[in-house]
């Protein structure tokens, strides 16, 4: 690139390129100019006269090169024209496309305008819509977890209760006050107050937990409560040998019962034996059903707490029978004196019937009477006094005269 008057020229211009190869002819000519002078001073005519050819060759070259000076100046002018246009094209141009771009750009901003508000109403929404539904749930999650605060405190004291009750259950004295007490209390739903006696001394001087009054036959039966607890706990742990000792213990109590409670001429001919434990007679019954049958040979039955209630709610309708048939006479007794009372009843209904028809009989004297007083009335009004006729001068007695 070259630069002259103000403008730039590219080697590559095929003008440029006709410029640099004259000036190389000039200077050619003048370095053979130079060396022909050295060559021949002799010379002079002919070098005159190659002098005025070559003079007159440079004057040529001159124009050339003036004629080649003025095509340049003409090609940069046109060239710069030429530039002129296309920026001022391009300019056009990128305003054009400045403007499309920036209407474009407005366009996408209203648009992520637009798509940014509606995202944030969806996304309010949302938020209002989980906080109500996070609120709701710590809502519920409190109230459940004041239900689970309840039902530790209820767990607490259910397990101080267990370990109540494993602290009766393991002292043998203990364990018998338990059902005891759990027998009374069957037998105080199940029964009238008057019908049982707790703690009743026999006259063997034997004390049973209950005795039920019942009429004979059977006659009063005795409930004594039994809680082979220990032996039961060794069978469920698979200790060695614990069938042997609960056969052996449920024995005992037995033989027990059936040598200390049923007394000939004074009880049943049997008693009941309340084992206060579901699960110790669901077991003996389960496998151990010899020993029930031995309970029936020896006249003992074994019963639980429902067994022992369905059994007492049975005697509760043999008690109840028994006291009709007591009270047969009395009712007996109640029915002729409701005989006499409706008898009585009759009687007074026929008296009071005489006295409505003598007011009946009544009542029409006094209205005649007073149809007569009516009469004597008017003929007083008339001034009529002559003699009233003997018929009209009967008079109506009232009652009492």
């Amino acid at each position: 690139m070259i630069e002259i008057g103000g403008q730039t020229y590219s080697f590559s211009d095929p003008l440029v390129i006709a410029s640099l190869a004259g000036a190389g002819v000039v200077l050619l000519i003048l370095v053979l100019l130079v060396m022909a002078i050295r060559a021949s001073r002799s010379a002079t005519d002919p070098l005159i006269y190659q002098l005025d050819r070559m003079g007159r060759t440079i004057e040529g070259l001159s124009r050339g090169q003036e004629q080649l000076a003025g095509g340049l100046t003409t090609v940069s002018n046109a060239q710069a024209n030429g530039h002129t246009q296309v920026l001022q094209a391009m300019e056009t141009r990128l305003a054009a496309v400045q403007s499309h771009m920036n209407d474009r750009l407005h366009e996408n901003a209203m648009r992520s305008a637009r798509a940014l508000s509606e995202m944030q109403e969806k996304m309010n929404e949302q938020l209002q819509g989980g906080s109500e539904k996070t609120t709701k749930s710590l809502t519920e999650l409190q109230e459940r977890l004041k239900v689970i605060d309840r039902a530790q405190e209820n767990i607490t004291r259910l397990s101080g209760d267990v370990l109540s009750l494993q602290d009766i259950l393991s002292n043998k004295q203990t364990r018998g006050a338990f059902g005891e007490i759990q027998l009374n209390d069957i037998v105080g739903k199940a029964l009238p107050s008057d019908s049982f006696t707790l703690q009743a001394t026999l006259s063997n001087g034997k004390r049973a937990d209950c005795l039920i009054h019942l009429p004979n036959p059977p006659g009063p039966i005795v409930i004594d409560a039994k809680f082979p607890l220990e032996a039961y706990e060794k069978l469920r742990a698979g200790e060695p040998g614990a069938p042997q000792a609960f056969r052996t213990s449920v024995k005992a109590h037995i033989k027990a019962i059936s040598e200390r409670y049923i007394i000939e001429g004074e009880t049943a001919d049997g008693a009941l034996m309340f084992l206060p434990s579901e699960a110790v007679y669901a077991e003996l019954h389960a496998n151990f059903g010899e020993l029930v049958r031995e309970g029936f040979a020896a006249r003992v039955w074994i019963v639980s707490p429902t067994t022992c209630m369905a059994t007492l709610n049975t005697m509760r309708a043999i008690l109840k029978d028994a006291r009709m048939r007591e009270q047969a006479g009395a009712i007996r007794n109640m029915l002729k004196l409701l005989h006499r009372d409706v008898e009585l009843i009759g009687e007074r209904v026929g008296k009071l019937q005489t006295h409505f028809r003598q007011a009946r009989e009544d009542v029409d004297g006094i209205g005649i009477a007073s149809e007569r007083a009516g009469k004597r009335a008017a003929k007083l009004d008339n001034f009529d006094f002559e003699e009233l006729a003997p018929e009209d001068a009967q008079v109506v007695r009232l009652p009492g005269e």
